[in-house]
């Protein structure tokens, strides 16, 4: 990996921390989705026009769909997330979600991209499995039906997560499709699939924003802003590299959990995601 790419995937994962930090403080949820997406696409729009209208980027039928793809995958992405949020504690629910996403992103590049990593990029899968293992499995003393539901959550938010990144890495890397136009694409797709949602629970939108609307000013600034680092390193970076490096945010959104949220059990969490990073680091080096 390039020093410029690594540069881009460590600030964006800085970013991304600090936005689910945020989105957990302010109580998640599809609402909150919502108003952080349309600020998203509210902010992108004039910059898009711009680059649409200056570049004349080529965007051919096969293009749009890995956009619109991500779009959709995006949407279930963010209301899954925020879902878990919900029910579980945040240095629980992210480290699984972005412990599981890139060794599902590796494999997927494996088999869909043809992309080859080393002996040491399998050790840090191994590596993974068991950060995952010891955050998530029976050794930990809660048990109730949030946290199993907020594992299955974290699980899942992995499952997407691979998901987006095979489609844009072929929307950006292959088809040509600008960072900020794919992301634009993202933030808009997000603000019109919930808008019928926002629209019945118009009374909860409005104290959502009355009470969080610092939060989703910054949440809608940081979203895009990180993933439009990510996009554009992954332009010129293979998948099996971008998806682990990027998971530093991990230990990062860990100590913000323990630590200015005052979640539990910080010992074992931060051990299981540390564990993970040793193992994401192996792959990207892999």
């Amino acid at each position: 990996m390039t020093l410029t790419a690594l540069a881009l995937i460590l600030s964006a994962a800085v970013l991304h921390a600090l936005w689910n930090l945020l989105a957990k403080q302010a109580g998640g949820g599809a609402v909150l989705v919502w108003l952080y997406g349309t600020t998203s696409a509210v902010l992108l729009t004039p910059f898009a026009i711009a680059l649409a209208v200056i570049d004349r980027p080529a965007l051919g039928p096969t293009a749009l769909s890995y956009t619109l793809g991500s779009v959709l995958i995006h949407v279930a992405y963010f209301v899954v997330l925020q879902r878990g949020y919900k029910v579980g504690d945040l240095s629980l629910v992210y480290p699984l979600a972005r412990g599981t996403g890139p060794v599902l992103s590796t494999l997927a590049a494996i088999v869909l991209l043809g992309e080859r990593p080393t002996a040491l990029a399998l050790l840090g899968a191994v590596l993974i499995a068991l950060g995952v293992f010891t955050l998530a499995g029976p050794s930990r003393r809660t048990s109730s039906a949030d946290t199993k539901q907020a594992v299955a959550i974290g699980l899942l938010t992995g499952l997407l997560i691979a998901a987006y990144t095979i489609c844009d890495k072929q929307a950006v890397g292959r088809y040509g499709v600008p960072p900020l136009i794919q992301q634009w694409g993202t933030s808009v797709g997000l603000a019109a699939v919930l808008a019928p949602l926002a629209i019945r629970r118009r009374a909860e939108v409005r104290h959502c924003w009355n009470q969080h609307w610092r939060a989703v000013l910054a949440i809608g600034v940081l979203v895009p802003t990180a993933y439009i680092l990510v996009l554009a390193a992954m332009s010129f970076t293979p998948v099996s590299y971008i998806a682990p490096a990027r998971e530093v945010s991990i230990l990062i959104a860990t100590l913000m959990g323990t630590h200015l949220l005052s979640e539990r059990q910080s010992i074992m969490r931060i051990a299981a995601a540390v564990t993970m990073v040793l193992g994401l680091t192996a792959l990207a080096l892999g």
